[in-house]
This record gives C-alpha cells, sequence and structure tokens, in this order.
C-alpha cells in the first residue's frame, strides 16, 4: 500500500507556476512550442480532471470547471510568459476506458466508464481549447487501462480514430493522432478524410528512425514495422532504466551499433534464416561484404512464421517481409530448402561461418504420456490448428506462447484450459511490457479461458491430463488435445 496525501492549493499553484517557468526555458532555447502530457493516461492533471479521482473540496475539486481548472491555469501562465503566438499542444485522453481501479474495458465491450466519458471527453476538449491550448495530441485510456494509452499488438491499428474524428468535429484547433498509424496509407486516410489533422509517431521512430524520410520518398516497403510488442521499449525501460527495440537492435546504442564500410571484404555464409540470421546478413551486407544465407525450408522466417499466425501478430509477418526485401535490396545470396552439411560449409570456402539456426521445441523427457497422437506442440498448432478436431484443448504452461495460443484458439471457439504451473499466467508484469500484460489477461478472461495456476502437470492420459494444484490435490480432466 503506497501512502499518499492530497496536494495542498498552494502545491497546485506551485506547480502551475513551474511549468510556465519550464515553457519559458523552452522557448528560450529555441523551441518552437511545448506539449504539456497532461489531462492524458492518469497523469496528475489527469486525475485532478477526473470525478472518480479528484476528491478535493478547494477550487480545483467538484464541478467541471474546477477539475480542469489546474490544465486551464497552466496554459494561461504559460501564454502570459512566452506570448499568445508561442504554440502549446495538449495530450488529451478523450475518454478513459475504465470501469474500476486497474480494470480497462476492452474494445467493443459494453460496460460502463466510471473515467471520463466520451461526452465529458468532448465537452472538455472544446473548454480546452477555449482555454488557449493550439493543438489536441489525442488518444484514449489512464493508468487502470494503460493498454489504451500504449497500443499493444491485440489492438487493431488505428484504434483513436472514432474518438479523433469526435473532437475533431468540436473543435476548431488542429488535432493530432498516434495509436498504432505507422501504416503511411491508413495515416493519409485518416488526414484526408478529416479525422485528424496530422499523425504523432512513438515507437515507429525506435523501429525505424528514418521512417519519416522513407514515407516521405515514397519507400514504403523499406520502414522497418514495429510489432507493438512493447519488448524493448516500455517494458525495458520499466525493468532496467534504458530504452532499446526488440526490431532495431541499434536503438539507443547508435553509436555503439554504427555500421561502418569494411576494410577487406570477405565471404560470409550464414546457417539459419529465422530472424538472427537474416539480421546478422542483412549487417554484414551493409557493411560490403559477399553474403550467402542458408535456409532448410522453403522460406525465410523461424520461429517468426508460426509466431506470426494469429491475426494479432500479423505484424511479425511484416517484419520477415522486410527483411526478405533488404536482404534483396542488398544483394544478400539466399539458398532455400538448403539443410547446410559438412561438406557444403568445405565447399563454400567461406572467410567467416555464422550458425543462427535457432531452436525447436523441448518436451520433457520425464513427461509420461507426450508421445501421443492427441499430444502437439504449439508450433504444430499454430500451422495446423485444424489438428485439433474436438471442441476443447487444454494448453500446458503459459508465459507469451501458451498465452496467446489460448486466446488465439479461445477466439476461434474452442473451449480452452490453460494450465500453468507459476502464480501467475506470464510470470507477473514482469514477464512483459505491463500494458500488453493487463490486456492479455482481460482478453483472457472475455474469452473465457480457463486458467488454472499453480497448478502443476503429472502426466498426460489416454483421454486427457492428470494435475496436481498448489494443495497438492490430484485430479484428472479429460480433454480430446492437449498442446505443450
Amino acid at each position: 500500500t503506497l501512502e499518499h496525501r492530497e496536494l495542498a492549493t498552494q502545491e497546485v499553484k506551485h506547480f502551475i507556476t513551474k511549468f510556465a517557468e519550464s515553457a519559458a526555458i523552452a522557448q528560450k532555447a529555441g523551441y518552437d512550442g511545448v506539449e504539456i502530457h497532461a489531462v492524458h493516461e492518469g497523469y496528475l492533471l489527469d486525475q485532478f480532471s477526473l470525478s472518480f479521482f479528484n476528491q478535493r473540496t478547494d477550487e480545483y475539486g467538484g464541478s467541471f470547471e474546477n477539475r480542469y481548472r489546474f490544465a486551464v491555469e497552466i496554459v494561461k501562465a504559460i501564454k502570459s510568459v512566452c506570448g499568445e503566438r508561442f504554440p502549446v499542444s495538449l495530450r488529451y485522453s478523450v475518454k478513459s476506458n475504465m470501469k474500476g481501479y486497474g480494470q480497462g474495458i476492452l474494445p467493443e465491450e459494453d460496460a460502463i466508464e466510471v473515467g471520463r466519458d466520451l461526452e465529458e471527453g468532448l465537452r472538455a476538449a472544446k473548454y480546452l481549447q477555449d482555454a488557449g491550448y493550439d493543438v489536441l495530441n489525442v488518444d484514449a485510456g489512464t493508468y487502470d487501462s494503460w493498454y489504451w494509452n500504449h497500443p499493444a499488438n491485440y489492438f487493431k491499428p488505428g484504434m483513436y480514430q472514432p474518438y479523433c474524428k469526435a473532437v475533431s468535429e468540436v473543435v476548431d484547433i488542429p488535432v493530432l493522432m498516434a495509436g498504432r498509424m505507422e501504416n503511411p496509407d491508413l495515416a493519409a486516410k485518416a488526414v484526408q478524410e478529416g479525422v485528424a489533422d496530422g499523425i504523432s509517431m512513438g515507437r515507429p521512430l525506435l523501429a525505424d528512425p528514418d521512417v519519416v524520410n522513407k514515407i516521405r520518398s515514397g519507400k514504403f516497403e523499406q520502414v522497418r514495422p514495429c510489432l507493438s510488442c512493447h519488448q524493448g521499449c516500455l517494458g525495458r525501460m520499466a525493468e532496467v532504466g534504458n530504452i532499446s527495440c526488440a526490431v532495431n537492435p541499434a536503438c539507443g546504442r547508435e553509436e555503439e551499433y554504427k555500421l561502418t564500410p569494411c576494410l577487406i571484404k570477405k565471404k560470409v555464409m550464414i546457417i539459419g534464416g529465422g530472424v538472427a540470421g537474416m539480421e546478422a546478413a542483412r549487417v554484414s551486407a551493409l557493411r560490403g561484404h559477399e553474403v550467402h544465407l542458408f535456409e532448410a525450408t522453403s522460406y525465410l522466417g523461424g520461429n517468426v512464421i508460426p509466431g506470426s499466425q494469429p491475426p494479432f501478430k500479423h505484424d511479425d509477418k511484416l517484419l520477415i517481409k522486410w527483411f526478405e526485401g533488404e536482404l534483396q535490396r542488398q544483394g544478400v545470396y539466399v539458398h532455400l530448402n538448403a539443410k547446410v552439411t559438412q561438406d557444403m560449409i568445405q565447399d563454400c570456402n567461406a572467410d567467416a561461418v555464422i550458425f543462427a539456426t535457432g531452436s525447436k521445441p523441448m518436451v520433457p523427457t520425464w513427461l509420461s504420456g507426450a508421445d501421443q497422437s492427441h499430444v502437439s506442440v504449439a508450433e504444430d498448432i499454430l500451422m495446423n490448428p485444424e489438428l485439433i478436431t474436438g471442441q476443447s484443448v487444454c494448453v500446458i504452461g503459459g508465459g507469451l506462447v501458451g498465452s496467446e495460443l489460448a486466446l488465439w484458439l479461445a477466439q476461434k471457439d474452442k473451449d480452452v484450459t490453460l494450465i500453468e504451473a507459476d502464480n501467475d499466467i506470464i510470470g507477473g508484469p514482469h514477464g512483459t511490457c505491463f500494458a500488453n500484460y493487463q490486456m492479455l489477461k482481460e482478453l483472457l478472461v472475455k474469452h473465457k479461458v480457463d486458467v488454472k495456476l499453480s497448478t502443476k502437470l503429472r502426466t498426460i492420459t489416454e483421454t486427457g491430463i492428470e494435475i496436481e494444484d498448489q494443495d497438492s490435490n490430484i485430479s484428472s480432466i479429460d480433454y480430446p488435445h492437449v498442446v505443450l
């Protein structure tokens, strides 16, 4: 439990002064404007504006005007110091999408809004415009529905469009929109149709810092896609404090990983056409080497191929497509259906050989019954979901693989049970970014996945499984199919 207290009125006034002083520093440093990160995401100004949280009895609590007074007085203070022509943008969550403490409202879920509903959100947008804000950078969500502010891959691209369209219809100032809008066609259409006046990007710039220049020059296919996974950016920052990116190894290490032309051109043989092998081939070719990439199957992508089968993992396919294009553009020699032997390595006569053969699912040797016909590994089901002929299925093991597989099967109208030995399906919020973690857990509930935590698998029987719970109770359950 965290102890907290109500800000004194004079402390609020002090913060307003500091906002104005900070804006003046930015103006003096040469910035064209500032954005207040603000009535958004559950930040301090957002908490003041929401009646669900604001229990104050002074001039900053109670009525609509009082709850938004903090944000209003900030922009007025900035304008008084920096001038009326100094632009001030507001990051603004027009709808909270929360149904309680720590509970978000999923897309298309019918639930009562306890935060800011759309009616108040539109009223506030007009009110904040009239107070002096020059731009509204619109999204949705709050800390209790954090996946709305930081959209996970389970969202469809452009999830803020209905909200931004509604805001655009009630204000006269420019409206900006983010929310998985990295697709140039989607972004252009949104602007053309008046949904928003501009598109703001965050994570796509980490995945590919040159994204804007590539879009401007029409090189859409060369943009390295953001997967909305949060693994390197938001998730890593929360864990270790510095930023990175799952698809861009140089993110946050631009100088350390700066590519320099090779002094001596070499012949490089790379064995394995998964992400690691393709990245090694891409970088080696960019440095000027002659690169030969060998892949045993008829396609590139490795484990990303099965991993990209659920619709909510579609962006993983875009990553493979991007790699294929990069290898072609860099002149990498790609050899498919080429299972490498020792003789092939010798015949290649390469100066360097890189092994990137990846991994295969491991079935525990102690597990009795794993070799039966009704037992599969996750990769098999992802590639061939028709293997599950019955209505019910049991997925053994959580983590992202097991949890996302369970969700996908439930979305395909299967009755799914998820067995996890740990007390959390993904090792808690530290197993992945909290935004993805929260949304995935809520989706599993929505799709009625029966999650059994702190439960160990003892054996797989001819008709199902035998499990042991945390109290050492042993039970048998029948399932026509079991997935490891």
